[in-house]
């Protein structure tokens, strides 16, 4: 039962173990919730039998009721919430963790927001199912199993006319699971399509405002909240529909219990006290029946974030081994093939090997690969076919983190946190002296902004670096990889946003870290590109020329024409 539980609600061992001993203690005090209907039958036995009524057993009894429920309640409390709320914690780790050891594809499909949503938003509610939905179902359908089967053995023909409404009112609201599941789904949806458009309307509202296009964004902002609410109004009244006609199906057990009873009564087939216990039986069984239904729908609903949650936890991880022992640090690919997500190629029986101590500049058309290529060397990605090496050492079959332990990484597109400059710089080698940290920020031309600034290394820059420019943004950038000072080098447009005296200098600051190092460079501009030991020139996804810089001019192929027109002071796009 463990395992099933599991992989059918996404638990951890601990969390499984807890929902089971949640559903035990709701079974028992679901079953002490009948001893006053077994007291009150007894007494009402001695009241019509005519003789002595032993009143003190019934206080007794009545003391024992009460110690045994607040027992059972104390049980049923731990059981539940404590147990739920251990579990949410784990879960929320476990998603976090899932999420760090997944490649780069699985973020291609989903969004920032939808991700939120899951951590956030639907482990709160599974805190919920878990703590309140869950327990009470199962625990309330294993105590009226039981009752179920004792009022049978008792009196079939009065069990069936009390009973029957329990199936048929299960069935409306089981049946209604996919319809419900329908309006569940589309509800997600308007509130990520909602959450997506503010985050938008945020993050642009500079380009909104300068180009007058406030209006007609806010419009279609304003009928995306219009369609969560059609939703939300829309999704409860189907679930409203189902669980009032299950509910209302439910009240008949009353009508037939005291129908068939009189029946029965009046052809002396059935004894008044009989009658009464299966009158005070429904008065009892039939709130726990209501709130079961209450719960099957609610469970309908936990199914939806069941579903995402589960299907992070399945989705294949990017393993390997931890013991990373290369000869050396070349990067070699060997007739590599990529695509996206299975579709459209990217990479086509790529093949070159970037040398440790030599500078391997990728360069080419936008959309040729270059990115890709970088990525797949730091195993961001897993490729298609082909063999990607370093040190000889097949880089599919060595864990991520481990393998990124030996990579500088500075992409044009950096990522700075809403911290101080200090800490941002930090997190290129964690526990770096203050020293290290700000000797790092002087060989990347930090300094220049740093001392403009009102606390200089400690200043606070704003989520992702707002309060700094695209330079000084990707200074602290190229400051994380010296620091990190890594035998592997990966720059993506390193200084695209540099001016050019700020480039040559932080070009000087990058020599320096390259040094006897495997370095592959992407660049645009064929100043920094002509620097490189050798040049690999994609087009379309395939190796189109590569080998040392002087070769190719000879070659007069695609960078001897890139080169020409740069000289020429046309505008290069590549």
């Amino acid at each position: 039962m463990i395992p099933y539980f599991m992989k059918r609600l996404a638990l951890s061992r601990e969390g499984a173990k807890g929902l089971i001993k949640a559903c035990a203690a709701n079974i028992l005090t679901n079953l002490l919730n009948m001893l006053p209907v077994m007291l009150l039958y007894m007494l009402l036995s001695e009241l019509l039998g005519g003789g002595p009524v032993t009143y003190w057993v019934y206080l007794v009894g009545i003391a024992v009721f009460l110690a045994l429920l607040l027992g059972a309640n104390y049980i049923q409390y731990n059981a539940e919430y404590l147990t739920s709320y251990r579990e949410s914690g784990v879960r929320r780790i476990t998603l976090a963790e899932k999420l760090r050891k997944l490649p780069l594809s699985f973020f291609g499909k989903r969004d920032l927001s939808d991700l939120t949503t899951t951590v956030m938003g639907d482990c709160t509610t599974l805190e919920t199912a878990f703590s309140h939905w869950f327990p009470k179902f199962y625990g309330a359908m294993v105590s009226i199993l039981l009752v179920s089967v004792a009022v049978c053995i008792y009196d079939w023909r009065m069990a069936i006319a009390a009973l029957w409404v329990l199936p048929v009112s299960l069935a409306i609201v089981y049946f209604s699971k996919r319809v419900q599941a329908y309006y569940i789904r589309r509800n997600t949806q308007s509130q990520l399509a909602c959450s997506d458009g503010i985050q938008e309307c945020l993050e642009a509202a500079r380009d909104l405002k300068s180009n007058n296009a406030e209006a007609a964004y806010l419009a279609g902002l304003n009928q995306k909240i219009d369609t969560i609410e059609k939703a939300q109004r829309v999704g409860e009244f189907v679930s409203a529909l189902f669980i009032v006609s299950a509910q209302l199906v439910l009240k008949f057990g009353i009508a037939t219990t005291a129908l068939f009873g009189g029946i029965f009564l009046m052809n002396g087939t059935l004894e008044l006290m009989t009658f009464l216990s299966f009158l005070m039986l429904v008065s009892r069984l039939y709130d726990p029946l209501a709130g079961i239904l209450e719960n099957l729908a609610a469970i309908n609903v936990a199914e939806v974030p069941i579903g995402r949650t589960r299907e992070i936890n399945e989705y294949g991880s990017q393993e390997g081994g931890t013991a990373f022992s290369p000869e050396g640090y070349d990067i070699a690919f060997q007739n590599v093939g990529f695509s996206y997500d299975g579709s459209e190629t990217v990479l086509k029986d790529v093949s070159f090997t970037a040398r440790q101590g030599e500078v391997t500049a990728l360069i080419g058309p936008s959309g040729g690969g270059k990115s890709t290529i970088a990525r797949l060397a730091a195993r961001f990605w897993d490729i298609d076919k082909g063999r990607i090496t370093v040190g000889g050492k097949d880089i599919q079959k060595i864990d991520p983190e481990t393998l990124l332990s030996a990579y500088s990484i500075v992409f044009q597109d950096v990522t700075l946190f809403d911290n101080s400059i200090l800490e941002n710089i930090r997190i290129g080698r964690n526990g770096a002296t203050d020293e290290e940290v700000k000797r790092a920020a002087e060989e990347a031309m930090c300094m220049e902004f740093i001392d403009r600034l009102p606390a200089g290394f400690d200043t606070v820059i704003g989520e992702n670096g707002s309060k700094l420019s695209g330079g000084e943004r990707q200074r602290i950038s190229i400051a994380r990889a010296l620091l990190k000072d890594a035998p592997i080098v990966l720059l993506d447009e390193a200084t695209a946003s540099l001016d050019a005296e700020n480039e040559t200098k932080v070009q000087a600051a990058i020599s320096r870290l390259v040094k006897d190092k495997t370095v592959l460079l992407i660049a645009h501009r064929m100043r920094t590109v002509e620097a490189a030991d050798y040049i690999v020139c994609l087009k379309d996804g395939i190796v189109a020329e590569q080998g040392p810089p002087a070769d190719l001019k000879q070659q007069n192929g695609l960078y001897a024409k890139n080169l020409d027109l740069q000289k020429r002071g046309s505008i290069l796009l590549i």
